[in-house]
């Protein structure tokens, strides 16, 4: 296990202790969720950071990485929605969203050995996702523009990751044709 993972690992870990202190009567626990919710994404960070800069990219980390992204965000989503802080339909956009990204990445996991990477707009949105959460979290004004700029965003990535799995689709199709 090299450090990228291990980071990777310890964001799993930090998704039951965030919902734990959210829902929390304690004072600070809405506080303590918000810095967990921080670190997760500190960790995201500085483990793609890692693993790129010191070639530690690894099978491992290229699933469970954006899995952990997956359920920190979902875990986050459905908790602010349960305490009626966002709308509903915020969270249905993003579950059918992540849903096919992930049936997406098992099938072509599954068939072909392949793994589609994450795009740009991917990580824009996970950006603008934690933007959001903060905003409201701290109950800024414009809370909801940051909310809407989010959930555009996903279905832009969502849209450009459809594109990439056709693409990759068609070409491993192409060099079964070649053999």
């Amino acid at each position: 296990m090299n450090i990228p993972n291990a980071l990777t690992i310890i964001r799993f870990l930090l998704i039951p202790g965030f919902v734990y202190y959210f829902f929390s009567p304690m004072e600070y626990g809405v506080r303590i969720a918000i810095v967990i919710f921080v670190a997760a994404g500190l960790t995201d960070i500085l483990d793609g950071f890692i693993a790129r800069k010191y070639n530690l990219v690894t099978r491992l980390g290229i699933v469970l990485d954006p899995l952990a992204d997956k359920l920190m965000l979902l875990a986050v989503l459905i908790s602010i929605t349960l305490k009626n802080q966002i709308p509903f339909w915020i969270i249905i956009v993003v579950a059918i969203k992540e849903t096919l990204l992930i049936l997406g990445a098992i099938v072509l996991f599954n068939n072909h050995d392949i793994v589609v990477p994450a795009n740009r707009f991917g990580k824009i949105s996970t950006i603008a996702f934690y933007i959001a959460i903060l905003a409201v979290a701290f109950d800024l004004a414009y809370s909801q523009i940051f909310l809407d700029g989010f959930v555009l965003l996903t279905i832009v990535a969502l849209v450009v990751y459809v594109q990439n799995y056709i693409t990759i689709k068609r070409q491993h199709k192409m060099d079964l044709i070649k053999k």
